[in-house]
């Protein structure tokens, strides 16, 4: 009995260990062909469908689901796709704009989230004075990091749409290095340049 239960331990150690490779192989994947979309965005300049120019960046709206940008985080050599959406799916393929936020040059804060496992790998090597380059097709904009927090993750209280200032939020799970569910937000401030 002690044998059988042995081999249904590591049948089902192998199982999981194989469902999260997959899923981990299937999310590397995604995020590599987002990230491909948002080059060609950006090689392509301004997009005539949108008719967007410097201008009109007020008018700007972006489907759930789109590739809009670039985040470049130099410290870390990292280059990102932006994905219009914070829902599990846009996350899952790069780092999502919080839909009731902002985007650059409309002076409003503008709010992005990601995974601490993913796309956010290494969020803790950032400090003040570091920068975010959000590359847009209508231009790249360039974010200081002045302040960071951590907080409940159920505090809403860092997203303020509201706002007339131009700000960038950048937020992942916290702590970075825990298994699971984690119970906090790492919330980064960055102002333009």
């Amino acid at each position: 009995m002690l044998k059988v239960f042995s081999w249904l331990l590591i049948i089902a150690g192998l199982s999981i260990l194989s469902i999260g490779g997959y899923q981990l192989l299937s999310s590397s994947e995604k995020e590599e062909e987002r990230l491909s979309e948002a080059y060609a965005i950006l090689a392509n300049g301004e997009h005539t469908s949108k008719g967007i120019t410097i201008e009109g960046v007020t008018d700007i709206a972006y489907e759930t689901g789109e590739t809009i940008g670039l985040l470049h985080i130099p410290k870390l050599d990292r280059q990102i796709a932006i994905i219009e959406g914070t829902d599990e799916e846009e996350l899952a393929e790069g780092v999502g704009h919080y839909h009731d936020t902002g985007l650059p040059g409309q002076n409003r804060q503008i709010l992005l989230s990601g995974h601490r496992d993913t796309v956010f790998r290494d969020f803790d090597q950032l400090k003040d004075g570091d920068e975010f380059h959000v590359k847009m097709e209508y231009g790249t904009y360039i974010y200081r990091i002045r302040d960071q927090e951590v907080v409940a993750a159920d505090n809403t209280t860092v997203i303020d749409p509201s706002r007339k200032d131009e700000y960038l939020t950048v937020s992942t799970c916290y702590p970075f290095y825990m298994i699971g569910s984690a119970p906090d937000r790492y919330v980064l401030y960055a102002y333009p340049e």
